[in-house]
């Protein structure tokens, strides 16, 4: 028998009708000749409609009963801000969740990060976007500044920012990353307060037409429907599905730091999300805890790698590493008097290595689905490593939700969890791909070293910047403008 219609929404019995076709004839004569009440011509008219379809067929009928559509339990291995945020969407499209995080605790590490307006759509739906603002900082603009003058090239105002919609339809917020995931696992805490298992490191997993079991190193065992990988950079889950990824190093290591503002005075960076760009190297500056902290990330390109072995004891792509105050200074010498004296009151930076990899092509397998760097790592040159594992969250989310057992025709077990995942997949991959190229050429643009490639490439922008701001602000309308949270899978 095959099913016609849509999904059975929440609240609701499917019944099934069936009528032999020696039936239809008489039926049908019967109401033509006006034999039966009008009522009853109305029910054959139906009828008649019903079996143009199917000689046997089933429908919908819509009651106040319970839905047949099972809640989905979605295991997600790892509790960062992609995790948390994939948790959180799941629970807002109706489905069960358990954040398995190997960590004892959602400990406070990293520095800043910055939450630009199409990630912020996504908090926004999820009822988190005031405390966000809350907890950190609006800048008044996006600019561009030389390195050594503090030439500023362009910028681009997003003051209303602070308002509920900026100019790219949400606001673009920099906030300390501590914060950002103890909002989101406040969050899941109060929405869903055993989701979060802590000491829970994965270590393997199986699937089959009917689910996904996680087994931890503890031997401990977690059974769902769905297994989204979400954990990390050097992800378990994608190292069993695919196999071991290849790492190539970019020649760039990243210092990054944060200090107190009262420590700067007048040379306090402006309110603003800057880029300082110079030969060979790039930094930027914003603001964090309402203007309380200055954040700091440097980029510097390492001309004699592999022979530099300092560089090379950094291959851990770890954040926690201590770099020395001093390297970091000589990585900076002459620049802008804002960008030295910055360093100069950094008591603890720390240092590691960029890598790159090579697009991904495929990140679903059955039942488990990747997200976030575990399905696209990206170099920090966008600020949109975070945003895009927050967009993933959600349109996952969505994609379960879109699809269930009634929506596809003679659907086997099973079936709805794979056609949800591959629509998952195919709503983001292309975007994914073209933020992480997006990434990858603006190392470039940052790094030009030559003075004929420092003038092709910043006399535009200075010029454009002066002549057609509104044009400098709309390449970037493709990233911003987008809204994850309105998209429909089919």
């Amino acid at each position: 028998m095959q099913e016609v219609g849509g999904s059975i929404p929440p609240g609701s019995t499917k019944f099934s009708l069936k009528i032999g076709t020696k039936w239809l004839a008489p039926l049908a004569l019967a109401a033509f000749f006006g034999l039966g009440s009008k009522l009853y011509r109305h029910v054959i008219d139906s009828l008649i409609c019903l079996f143009t379809l199917r000689v046997s067929t089933t429908f919908c009928i819509m009651t106040t009963e319970a839905s047949l559509d099972p809640v989905k339990k979605v295991l997600i291995a790892g509790g960062g801000i992609g995790g948390l945020t994939a948790a959180l969407a799941c629970l807002h499209h109706g489905h069960e969740v358990v954040v398995l995080e190997q960590a004892a605790e959602l400990s406070q590490v990293g520095a800043g990060i910055q939450i630009p307006p199409n990630a912020m759509k996504v908090l926004q739906a999820l009822k988190l976007d005031a405390e966000i603002i809350q907890r950190g900082f609006s800048p008044l603009a996006l600019e561009a500044r030389m390195g050594t003058t503090g030439l500023r090239l362009f910028q681009i105002d997003v003051g209303a920012a602070i308002a509920d919609t900026g100019c790219w339809g949400a606001p673009y917020v920099q906030i300390h990353r501590a914060d950002y995931v103890d909002v989101l696992a406040t969050a899941l805490a109060a929405r869903a307060p055993e989701a979060l298992v802590t000491n829970a490191s994965v270590n393997s997993f199986t699937q089959n037409g009917k689910g996904v079991s996680v087994i931890l190193n503890d031997g401990r065992r977690f059974d769902g429907d769905v297994l989204i990988g979400a954990d990390g950079i050097h992800s378990v889950v994608r190292r069993q599905l695919f196999g071991a990824d290849h790492a190539v190093f970019t020649g760039n290591s990243a210092w990054r730091a944060t200090v107190p503002i009262e420590k700067l005075g007048d040379y306090a960076p402006p309110p603003t999300a800057c880029v300082w760009m110079g030969r060979g190297r790039h930094c930027v500056t914003y603001r964090l805890r309402g203007s309380q902290l200055v954040n700091f990330v440097g980029v510097v390109e390492h001309n004699n790698w592999p022979n530099d072995f300092h560089v090379a004891s950094l291959q851990d792509e770890a954040w926690s590493r201590q770099g020395s105050k001093q390297e970091m200074q000589a990585d900076f010498a002459g620049w802008h008097k804002t960008i030295t004296h910055l360093i100069e009151q950094v008591e603890t930076p720390h240092q590691w290595a960029l890598f790159d990899r090579q697009p991904m092509k495929n990140w679903v397998q059955g039942r488990v689905a990747l997200l976030g760097d575990a399905a696209h790592p990206m170099l920090p040159f966008m600020a949109q490593g975070a945003a895009m594992a927050v967009e993933d969250g959600w349109s996952l989310a969505a994609a379960l939700a879109s699809v269930t057992p009634n929506t596809v025709t003679v659907m086997q077990d099973g079936d709805d969890v794979r056609v949800a995942l591959a629509r998952y997949q195919r709503h983001r991959l292309k975007r994914a791909h073209r933020a992480q190229a997006a990434s990858r050429d603006n190392a470039q643009t940052f790094h030009q070293r030559s003075l004929w490639g420092q003038v092709k490439t910043y006399a535009p922008m200075w010029l454009g910047g002066k002549v057609a701001p509104n044009a400098v602000r709309a390449r970037l309308d493709w990233l911003y403008e987008y809204d994850v949270t309105r998209f429909q899978h089919n």
